[in-house]
């Protein structure tokens, strides 16, 4: 059994499983691709592709709850709850491709999470195709206080190590009534100001971010310090509210100008959500370091020097709300690119030890670290991955510490 298989249903998914398990079949999972960059490489005997499995299962309005199969696009699935005026902030990139399944398997973090709260939160039930073939489902369609594990969550993060997400059950939210974004180019001096002011503000943004480069993904154009990129959700009243607020905060951070967005809004935080993924050609990798709001503008800063040590244009996107820190280190060719990458990777994580490989089209991708240091439970993950897939046929190598 080799090549690419899209399973109709969950069913045949779990068979395709079983089979490859007891040939000792490796198999590679994919929903939509957009987050393929992330981890190592898998090297298989089969790729099993769920896009098949796009169906809107179940949307209980009044009770707030959805339910979906894993396969089904975050646009599709936003746009089914929007006629209903609810969400769930799946904020991944590139939504017309990203998949429920996907997104919840890489454990992505959006940047609207310190708001909202991050996609795992909203998980209530789950349908899993284990390694030998087995359906297993936990929780339901009720927003309840569970005594005991909840093993939905178990599989969140995994990178389909533990097994191969069918559907998905979520409590939903009420849609803000509107959305405004805000662009400021930030004058020299003002950037760490700028960012304190933000982090403080009784008026939370939605998400915020600095950036310094992505000019072809991200509106805006940089001063001497980057620029700012700021969401705003709520109502017709807060949005009025909040821009006065910002505009004072950021004006006593040196930060006089402001452009200010309302038609396209969201469809501007799509475009800055991309960019964490978008690589130049086959000259370009993206890192991400993960930590706190209150160092994440030293942490950027520490990832941009190294890469200007080895002479590798550097693009920052920095979330100053949850604190994390996508570096995009590139090359204007393609060699040269190839011939700093491996000692610059090496050299990052001396400095950010967790780093992670977000995205790179090189061919020096499988030589690169992805996951940085092990985290101190590396060994109890490995022993979940023995018990959930005793073979070992399920992404094998993709995750941390080569799981």
């Amino acid at each position: 059994m080799t090549g690419r298989a899209t399973p109709a249903d969950a069913e045949e998914l779990a068979g395709l499983l079983a089979a490859c398990d007891r040939e000792r079949r490796a198999v590679a999972v994919e929903g939509g691709g957009t987050l393929a960059g992330m981890g190592a490489a898998v090297e298989s005997a089969i790729t099993i592709v769920t896009s098949k499995l796009n169906a809107m299962i179940a949307h209980e309005r009044a009770d707030l709850t959805a339910s979906a199969q894993a396969g089904m696009t975050l646009h599709a699935f936003g746009k089914a709850l929007a006629k209903a005026g609810q969400f769930v902030p799946l904020d991944a990139p590139v939504r017309k491709h990203a998949t429920i399944g996907g997104t919840l398997a890489a454990g992505w973090g959006g940047p609207r999470r310190h708001l909202y709260g991050r996609p795992r939160d909203f998980v209530i039930g789950s349908g899993v195709a284990l390694a030998d073939g087995t359906i297993a489902k936990a929780g339901g369609m009720v927003v309840k206080n569970v005594t005991g594990y909840d093993m939905s969550k178990l599989y969140i993060g995994s990178f389909g190590t533990l097994g191969v997400l069918v559907s998905a059950n979520f409590k939903t939210l009420p849609s803000p009534k509107a959305a405004r974004a805000f662009h400021h180019p930030l004058p020299l001096g003002s950037r760490s100001r700028a960012i304190a002011q933000l982090q403080t503000m009784v008026a939370t943004p939605a998400a915020a971010f600095w950036i310094e480069g992505f000019a072809k993904e991200i509106a805006g154009a940089d001063a001497d310090d980057g620029r700012l990129f700021v969401l705003m959700e709520g109502s017709e009243a807060f949005l009025d509210r909040a821009t006065r607020d910002l505009r004072s905060a950021l004006g006593r951070a040196g930060v006089p100008e402001t452009h200010v967005v309302d038609a396209g809004a969201r469809e501007a935080f799509e475009r800055t959500c991309d960019a964490y993924v978008a690589v130049v050609a086959d000259r370009s990798a993206t890192f991400r370091s993960l930590g706190d709001p209150t160092d994440v503008e030293e942490r950027a800063l520490t990832m941009r020097a190294v890469a200007h040590r080895f002479e590798l244009r550097a693009d920052l996107l920095v979330d100053v709300m949850n604190g994390d820190a996508v570096l995009r280190v590139s090359d204007a060719d393609a060699n040269a690119f190839a011939a700093k990458i491996r000692i610059f990777d090496g050299a990052l994580h001396d400095d950010i030890p967790v780093a992670q490989l977000l995205a790179s089209g090189s061919a020096a991708r499988p030589y690169l670290n992805a996951w940085g240091t092990p985290p101190p439970a590396i060994a109890a993950m490995r022993a979940l991955k023995e018990r959930f897939d005793p073979n070992g046929i399920l992404n094998p190598g993709r995750f941390v510490g080569g799981i």
